[in-house]
């Protein structure tokens, strides 16, 4: 059977794991483990790659990305090939050292990119490698480390997932660890593992619940919603440029129809009527301008929770 063309797609959300051929373990000891991240460390810095959460376990891999300048193909050949040559030579082995290609999943933002990042971070717990959340706190060998503050990571995006739950990082670091502990008795979420409809759509159960009319397109290269899916497979990106002015544009007219500042809008002012144009901003710019509610999180310096917490409140308002 052919195998499935990867999609390789500049600016777009990745998630990417690896495994050790017939389950071998790929790092054996703690100088495995640094030749590999010192060389995925120089390819993510060298060629634009934005990093956001990584994972080593003893037999795989995890990376959550976005590739910018070098493509995912040509990244992932360097370090596997790379490292699978050096780790060959200093344990005198011969033959392959990863089961196959590396798997990559296209993955919508908006809902799974924090999720993704707990998911990723958590493996060592669910793995029973680690008891606790204070042990994955210092453990060196996950991006959770380094966005506590406890390691340094070169290439790490660490501003980026932080400022989904902040503008100040010390309040989003503890914003950060609490809903990372909030998933502590997740256990192996079939949503979050890979591609296809019944992962994008919650799972076997959640998709049996669907009516024939609320079926949508699905592929499992791909996590996310149908018309996502879709837009992928047109070779489309996410049209960042539109986005910004979409959004810029809803920001003025709320600002306008409030009679506040657009500055006000932004800020974390509670005067109701300030509160009330920022959740209306919440709502327009996220069902009409398409921004994610990350980014709207980010440009607010407030929680992603926040965010939908104010849109729900918009929608009752607009309701009643």
């Amino acid at each position: 059977m052919p195998r499935t063309a990867r999609l390789d797609i500049p600016d777009v959300l990745q998630h990417v794991m690896a495994r050790g051929i017939e389950g071998t373990d790929i790092f054996r000891d703690k100088k495995d483990r640094q030749a590999f991240l010192n060389r995925l460390s120089d390819l993510v810095t060298k060629g634009n790659v934005q990093l956001l959460a990584w994972c080593l376990m003893p037999n795989h891999f995890h990376l959550l990305l976005r590739t910018h300048g070098m493509s995912l193909a040509t990244m992932m050949r360097r370090l596997m090939t790379g490292y699978a040559v050096w780790h060959n030579r200093r344990h005198e082995r011969k033959g392959h050292l990863f089961q196959n290609r590396y798997k990559s999943i296209v993955v919508e933002e908006d809902p799974y990119f924090l999720e993704l990042v707990r998911y990723i971070h958590l493996n060592p717990v669910r793995a029973k490698i680690l008891d606790n959340i204070p042990e994955l706190d210092r453990f060196p060998y996950t991006g959770h480390s380094v966005l506590m503050g406890h390691h340094k990571f070169k290439g790490q995006d660490i501003e980026w997932v932080l400022g989904a739950f902040g503008r100040r990082m010390g309040s989003a670091r503890k914003r950060y660890r609490e809903f990372l502990e909030a998933g502590f008795h997740q256990g192996a979420r079939e949503d979050h593992r890979g591609g296809g409809l019944i992962r994008s759509a919650g799972g076997r159960d959640q998709l049996a619940l669907r009516s024939r009319e609320e079926w949508e397109k699905g592929d499992e290269r791909i996590l996310g919603r149908g018309d996502f899916v879709e837009e992928i497979l047109k070779g489309r990106k996410p049209p960042q440029e539109k986005r910004k002015s979409d959004v810029a544009g809803i920001l003025d007219e709320v600002a306008r129809e409030w009679k506040v500042t657009s500055e006000q809008v932004l800020s974390r002012s509670r005067a109701r009527k300030i509160s009330q144009a920022r959740r209306t901003f919440f709502l327009l710019a996220h069902e009409e301008g398409g921004e994610s509610i990350t980014e709207l999180g980010r440009l607010c310096g407030v929680t992603h929770s926040a965010v939908k917490q104010a849109m729900e409140k918009a929608k009752l308002e607009k309701a009643g």
